[in-house]
C-alpha cells in the first residue's frame, strides 16, 4: 500500500507502511437500490436510494433504513422521491437533497413533513446541518452551495467547481471542490486543507483535525490535518463506488454506500 502526501508544489507519492487501515466487518447482498448516502444515527443507518437514474425526476427514489449489522433492510421507509442523495439530521428531522428541493422527513412519524424548493437549483447533491440547525446543500450542476435557514434558501458560496461533499463542524463548513478538500469559516474565508487524486464525495471528521474522505469512483482516503493523505481503499476493480459515507465515531466504523454496487459495507478504522 502506498501513502500519498500533499505538498505545496504538487502531489508526492511515498512508499511505506500507512498509519491507518480499514478492515471489513460486513457487506450486504446486492439488494440496495443504488445507495448514494449513509447517515449513522445511533442504532440505525439511513440510506438514500436513487433506484433510477442519477438525476432523473422519476419518483422511484426513497430513503431506507438498515440495521447496524447489515442484516435487516427496509427499502420502503420513505418512497416517492426522485434522485435522493445527501442526508443530514437535526433533532427529529431528516433532510434529503433531491435534485432541486430539500425534503424534510419527520423521523418520529415516518413521513415526509415538507419539501423546500430551491429556485435555480438543478443538481443538489450533499447536505449537512450545523449545530444551530442551519442546512447547507451543494449543487453540483450550478457550482453553488446553498444555505437554508427558517425554510428560506439563499446562496452561501458560488463558483465552487465540482461542488459535492459537505460537513458542518463548529463554525466551519468543509466542502469538496473537485479533488480539493476546502474549509470556509464563519466569515466565508476559504482555505484549502488537502488535494486528493479524484473528486471528493463524502467527508467525515475522525478527530484531531483528520478526516475520512471518499471519491465516488472507488477511493477512500485518510486525510490528516496537515494535508497529508493515505489511500485506504480502492474498490474500482470490483465495480463498486465509494459514495457519501456514514461514520460511527465511538466505534470508528465507516459505512460505505457502493452506488452501482448496490450494497452497503461496514469497515473498522484502525
Amino acid at each position: 500500500m502506498k501513502c500519498l502526501l500533499i505538498a505545496f508544489f504538487g502531489v508526492l507519492s511515498l512508499s511505506g507502511t500507512c498509519q491507518h487501515k480499514l478492515e471489513k466487518i460486513w457487506e450486504t447482498d446486492s439488494i440496495i437500490p443504488v445507495p448514494e448516502s449513509v447517515l449513522f444515527d445511533g442504532n440505525i443507518l439511513y440510506v438514500s436510494l436513487i433506484d433510477g437514474g442519477g438525476w432523473d425526476a422519476d419518483g422511484v427514489g426513497g430513503v431506507g433504513k438498515l440495521s447496524l449489522n447489515g442484516k435487516d433492510f427496509d427499502s420502503k421507509w420513505i418512497t416517492g422521491l426522485n434522485a435522493p442523495k445527501g442526508l443530514g439530521k437535526f433533532g427529529n428531522k431528516l433532510y434529503v437533497a433531491d435534485i432541486s428541493e430539500v425534503v424534510v422527513i419527520d423521523i418520529k412519524n415516518d413521513k415526509i413533513e415538507k419539501k423546500i424548493p430551491i429556485e435555480g437549483a438543478s443538481g443538489l447533491n450533499d447536505i449537512t446541518v450545523s449545530s444551530k440547525g442551519i442546512v447547507y446543500v451543494s449543487d453540483s450542476k450550478t457550482s453553488t452551495i446553498w444555505k437554508i435557514q427558517n425554510d428560506k434558501a439563499s446562496v452561501y458560496l458560488e463558483n465552487i467547481k465540482g461542488a459535492n461533499g459537505l460537513k458542518a463542524i463548529g463554525n466551519d463548513l468543509l466542502f469538496a471542490q473537485g479533488k480539493d478538500l476546502m474549509k470556509a469559516d464563519a466569515k466565508k474565508s476559504v482555505s484549502k486543507i488537502a488535494e486528493v487524486t479524484e473528486g471528493i464525495d463524502g467527508i467525515e471528521p475522525v478527530g484531531n483535525g483528520d478526516y475520512i474522505v471518499t471519491s465516488w469512483v472507488g477511493y477512500i482516503y485518510y486525510v490528516q490535518a496537515n494535508g497529508h493523505f493515505e489511500t485506504l481503499l480502492d474498490t474500482r476493480s470490483h465495480n463498486k463506488n465509494a459514495a457519501d459515507i456514514g461514520y460511527d465515531a465511538a466505534k470508528k466504523i465507516v459505512y460505505v454506500p457502493t452506488f452501482m454496487g448496490k450494497t452497503v459495507a461496514a469497515y473498522k478504522l484502525k
